[in-house]
């Protein structure tokens, strides 16, 4: 099968793998109707994360299961399905909990790289959600932003108790911090500020929800959700970026006794512990329980509801993939949508 492979920064190309098979009797083999570039993926494509030798790409994927294990009773060939980052069995104590991403069991999905013609998916019946049918078209974009981006904006709200009577602010204007906003409004927030410089980003935060926009950073953004919530800062604030600045940003934002939903995959990030102690905020985050969420998206989705799928603004054939990671990389795409 073809599969994108990166051997270093900038560096991705697409070539001819192994077909995945059945290795373990809980796994199951997928089709992938649509795989795509994630934010997080930029971190090793511009040489920031290490890699240990030529890496398969992509942990984000929707398609039709082909094969499953004995074990496999749930999820059926031929049955369209969304599934998360991390394979998880669903039922340990910490899934019970409500956080498959810590699963006793977790397997990174992504290692096996979404972006390819087909990819196996471990713990099959704990991971993969099957959506009621084969979707029609239109809908593909949006079950595919559930499998991870909607999912982790999602996580952020939830972690950052957005909800009735809030004030949200959400740092960070990429497909996390976007879908954070869409999340929010979702969840009753009274209010969204969303933090964009970029006037295509800034549009659809608004057509999401939005309710103001603050172009600034740093201190000064502080400063600028400070003077929209009567000096006070936000009741949740969702960090979707997983910078050291992105992070203070948020937690400074936030209003004694704000909550902090923390999502960006943190890269350098360390916090003043005097300065928190005083600050009284909450913080929860890391990787996204998004099977937590999925029933619910699928189903939002699924009734049309709601239409994540809108921050695909390009789409490419798989064998363009390094093209999208560049598109990304130079931010002239929000989201890049492969069909492999």
């Amino acid at each position: 099968m073809r599969g994108t492979v990166l051997y270093g920064p900038g560096d991705v190309r697409v070539e001819q793998r192994d077909d995945p098979k059945i290795a373990a009797p809980a796994d199951a083999v997928i089709r992938v109707t649509a795989a795509c570039v994630c934010g997080s993926d930029l971190w090793p494509y511009r040489g920031i994360e290490a890699i240990d030798g030529p890496t398969p790409m992509g942990h984000e994927y929707v398609g039709i299961v082909e094969e499953t294990g004995d074990d496999v009773t749930m999820i059926k060939p031929g049955q369209f399905v969304v599934g998360s980052f991390f394979a998880s069995d669903n039922t340990c104590p910490i899934c019970r909990a409500g956080y498959q991403s810590a699963c006793v069991h977790r397997e990174y999905v992504g290692a096996g790289g979404a972006q390819a013609e087909r990819l196996r998916v471990p713990l099959a019946d704990g991971t993969l959600v099957a959506a009621p049918n084969v979707p029609s078209g239109d809908l593909i974009p949006s079950l595919l932003a559930a499998s991870d981006v909607l999912g982790t904006g999602w996580f952020g709200a939830v972690a950052a108790e957005a909800g009735p009577g809030k004030t949200v602010a959400v740092v960070g204007d990429g497909a996390v911090g976007l879908l954070a906003v869409l999340a929010a409004r979702q969840l009753g927030a009274e209010r969204v500020i969303a933090m964009s410089r970029h006037e295509a980003r800034q549009k659809l935060a608004r057509k999401f929800g939005a309710a103001d926009i603050v172009t600034e950073r740093g201190e000064a953004g502080v400063a600028a959700v400070r003077e929209l919530t009567g000096g006070l800062g936000a009741h949740s604030v969702i960090e979707a970026v997983g910078t050291q600045e992105s992070m203070m940003q948020a937690i400074r934002s936030a209003r004694p006794g704000g909550h902090v939903g923390y999502v960006g995959v943190a890269h350098g990030v360390e916090l003043p512990g005097e300065e928190l102690f005083y600050s009284h905020v909450h913080l929860h985050g890391g990787p996204a329980p998004v099977r937590r969420f999925l029933p619910q998206l699928i189903d939002l989705i699924w009734n049309r509801k709601i239409d994540p799928g809108q921050v695909f603004d390009l789409e490419l054939p798989l064998d363009a993939a390094a093209e999208g990671d560049t598109a990304m990389d130079e931010r002239r795409a929000i989201k890049v949508l492969l069909r492999p």
